[in-house]
């Protein structure tokens, strides 16, 4: 279990300015819901002195995701856009008092959200989309160009530290060989030496897949069984639509459809069927399967 300092557990608990701002002129959108994490950044701009007035989020992602989010809005407003820029992904994590190592993806996020909100209130192109041939982890879709970029700005020296920061080889691990290729580049040109490591998956308890679908099915029923009453004591429910390989398509109903929790209600529904199945799972509203198919 990771251990969660008290600001933490408060930023997630009684989150700060959740929801989308009115009126926003700076919106920043990083992520995926398809990806198992997703953060809509919204800004309220003085358009002549450049300060931010308001800004709001919306998350799709663990508590640490909520935090760091909920942190992010308290910290850049009353800045000017410059000053806003200069936040880093570490003063985030350090506004909430720490993170554990293996969320420190969820303040990168943050940052990322944040630079793509002002490029939209600059008329800015700014996109990050992978540029061809330039994706390394498709499991998370994390680009080289993010990776390279986050170890250079945390000193990150091993494989573990890139998957805690940005969450790229914590799935089926085949991007790991081309993560080191990197961590050699920019260590190399620091004038260090990288050392292979064993590296442990941040997916808890991995385990070679044995299941058939049908065990799966039933095992995921089981994990939702479980949750079901936690839903129903605030008049909400869940329902198993399909499953497609590591897709568990879910509806809402009740109380809990468009909630503004919503989609942290679904990501913690996501860590549980992670935590019990031993392997990466992504839980999505059946209502976006559309537009996961195209993804």
């Amino acid at each position: 279990m990771w251990d969660y300092s008290e600001k933490v557990k408060e930023h997630f608990f009684n989150p700060k300015n959740a929801g989308a701002v009115a009126d926003a002129n700076a919106i920043g959108e990083v992520g995926s819901i398809t990806c198992g994490d997703a953060l809509r950044l919204t800004l309220k701009v003085d358009p002549q002195t450049e300060i931010i007035t308001e800004a709001g989020f919306q998350t799709f992602g663990c508590g640490s995701a909520i935090a760091s989010s909920s942190a992010l809005t308290e910290m850049v407003k009353g800045k000017t856009l410059d000053e806003a820029l200069k936040i880093t992904n570490q003063d985030i994590a350090d506004f909430l008092e720490g993170l554990p190592p293996e969320k420190m993806h969820c303040s990168v996020m943050g940052r990322e959200a944040l630079h793509a909100a002002v490029a939209n209130f600059r008329g800015e192109e700014w996109s990050n989309d992978h540029e061809e041939g330039a994706l390394v982890c498709k499991c998370f879709g994390i680009d080289a160009v993010l990776i390279e970029n986050t170890v250079r700005e945390n000193n990150l020296r091993t494989l573990n530290d890139v998957t805690n920061y940005t969450k790229a080889g914590g799935g089926c691990t085949s991007c790991h060989e081309s993560i080191e290729e990197i961590l050699t580049k920019v260590l190399t040109e620091k004038g260090e030496v990288f050392e292979h490591e064993a590296t442990p998956s941040t997916i808890p308890t991995q385990k070679p897949y044995t299941m058939t679908n049908i065990q799966r099915m039933r095992r995921v029923e089981t994990v939702l069984e479980s949750i079901r009453p936690q839903l129903q004591r605030d008049r909400g429910d869940i329902e198993l639509v399909d499953i497609e390989g590591n897709k568990v398509y879910v509806n809402l109903i009740g109380a809990c459809a468009g909630c503004q929790l919503e989609f942290q209600t679904l990501s913690g529904i996501q860590q549980r069927l992670i935590e019990e199945l031993g392997e990466f799972i992504k839980v999505i509203p059946a209502k976006l399967r559309e537009q996961v198919a195209t993804a």
